[in-house]
């Protein structure tokens, strides 16, 4: 019979070249002398820099993969847990050899047979492994814990440190921990960006690790981390540490001022351009766009931005010859449509306290109903029980007692539905009726705020205002309710008025 042939696995846990540096050779002279004393041929060699703790190594599912197609019967390895320190790879491993797909494996450190008695000590390696990988993860986290807890920050040192890994300690960098306060205070003079900051790095030599030039992102998070007035940040939390400072919180709070200001005169595009989405061409329907136009006065040195609106023009098979519009003269025109919708505080006022007293008056309406209704339903649980008697009695046969009793049933079904609707919502067109009227009551406001433009914007979209530009004049078709409010009476002729509520 001829023997088997064996695949020679050997693995580390890293791949980290300064760490576990000799395990690899280690592990393969060690197996090339035990295959020679057995006299084991040995088909290939696979070699892998990757942790066993989770499945999805390559070079051992191509190994596993040769395998199954039977190009090797067996394999060599240091140990077990070389293998396999998860339940799916080493589930893989006890199949195949289930199967008699893989015939044999052998290791220096560990007897194995493939045998019931064999393959339950197999289990039992794989699962001391697992054991092994997940104590040591939970022996990690609870030493960082404790790290943190001390004040200790774990992990790599932010730009402008180092670290001491013989006293493993965070120390500043007598180098580049100047150039990172100058950093600092350079932005919070208010008048430098991250671009500019990255530039001035660059210009000092400053690097990463990886020995990459500092991106405007990169910069962006130094200029945001706590580390660097002496707290530090773990898993989300703020703990204060035992390093020492490199600048004061004070400077830290002036630069996070100055981030936050230049945020808002940096925004994005959609709130450089308020009003895009809101409105369509009037002519070819395509919604309306925006766009910067920068004037440059010679006179005066220098330039100046305006926005225009215009249509995206996007339509294939129609021109259109729609003109831009001025930001300023639209927003002029928007204006003029919110303060149509607008309340005074007074009519405000007597359209809340008519919606009360309607309110009043529909709730006892809504409860004579419902009363109503319970006398009916009572009525129905009365006749089923005297059917029922009557039925028990023999005095009416069974094919009459059910049609009857489906059909009081029905009723009965239909009577307490009704009393449900009724009890649950007797008045809902009561909240959106108070926030149609709180809404038009900030109109005013709105239309005179020419600060905050996306305000307006909103207001706009909650009517429902459909709105179109043409030839630089924006219509606006508004809503039933909102025509109708416009269209109202004020507070001295509405006293007539029956009330305010839906018709019945």
């Amino acid at each position: 019979m001829k023997s088997p042939s064996y695949f020679l696995y050997a693995r580390k846990s890293t791949d980290d070249e300064e760490r576990q540096l000799l395990s690899i050779p280690a592990q393969i002279d060690e197996l090339r002398t035990f295959a020679q004393k057995e006299g084991l041929n040995i088909a290939d060699i696979f070699i892998e820099s990757k942790t066993a703790k989770v499945p999805g190594r390559d070079i051992f599912n191509q190994m596993m993969g040769k395998v199954e197609k039977g190009e090797a019967q067996g394999i060599l390895a240091w140990h077990p847990d070389r293998l396999a320190r998860n339940a799916v790879d080493a589930g893989r491993i006890v199949y195949l050899l289930d199967r008699n797909i893989l015939v044999d494996l052998k290791f220096p450190t560990f007897w194995f047979e493939n045998t019931p008695q064999g393959l339950f000590m197999l289990s039992i390696a794989f699962g001391q492994s697992k054991y092994y990988v997940d104590s040591l993860s939970e022996n990690t986290k609870r030493g960082l814990r404790q790290k943190v807890r001390k004040g200790e920050c774990p992990g790599q040192a932010p730009l402008g440190y180092v670290n001491d890994r013989l006293n493993k300690k965070i120390l500043l960098d007598p180098k580049v921990a100047p150039i990172v306060k100058e950093l600092f205070e350079t932005y919070a003079k208010g008048n430098s960006t991250f671009e500019s900051l990255s530039n001035m790095l660059k210009s000092k030599g400053i690097v990463s690790r990886g020995g990459k030039y500092i991106h405007n992102s990169r910069v962006t998070f130094i200029l945001s981390n706590p580390f660097y007035f002496g707290y530090f940040r773990f898993n989300k939390e703020i703990y204060q540490g035992i390093h020492e400072p490199l600048i004061t919180k004070k400077l830290y709070d002036e630069v996070q001022a100055v981030i936050k200001r230049r945020t808002h005169v940096f925004p994005l595009k959609s709130l450089d351009f308020p009003f895009t989405g809101l409105l369509r061409c009037g002519e070819c329907g395509m919604m309306i766009t925006a766009e910067h136009h920068f004037r440059r006065y010679e006179t005066v040195g220098h330039s100046q931005d305006f926005i225009y609106y215009r249509c995206t023009k996007k339509r294939r098979f129609a021109s259109c010859s729609q003109p831009f519009i001025r930001q300023e003269i639209l927003t002029a025109q928007l204006n003029h449509h919110i303060q149509k919708v607008s309340l005074s505080a007074s009519d405000h006022e007597w359209l809340i306290k008519r919606m009360a007293k309607d309110e009043h008056i529909q709730r006892s309406d809504t409860g004579e109903h419902v009363q109503g209704f319970k006398v009916d339903l009572l009525n129905r649980k009365d006749k089923l029980n005297n059917l029922l008697d009557s039925y028990l009695d023999n005095v009416v046969s069974r094919e009459d007692y059910l049609t009857k009793k489906n059909q009081l049933m029905g009723q009965k079904k239909t009577i307490e539905e009704k009393i449900s609707t009724l009890e649950r919502v007797p008045n809902k067109w009561l909240e959106p009726m108070r926030e149609f009227f709180d809404t038009a009551l900030t109109a005013d406001k709105i239309a005179g705020d020419n600060e905050n433009l996306i305000e307006k914007k909103e207001f706009l979209r909650k009517t429902g205002s459909n709105l179109t530009l043409k030839n630089r004049i924006v219509d606006c078709d508004l809503p039933e309710q909102w025509a109708a409010l416009r269209a109202a009476p004020t507070t001295r002729n509405r006293e007539a008025r029956a009330g305010i509520g839906p018709a019945q």
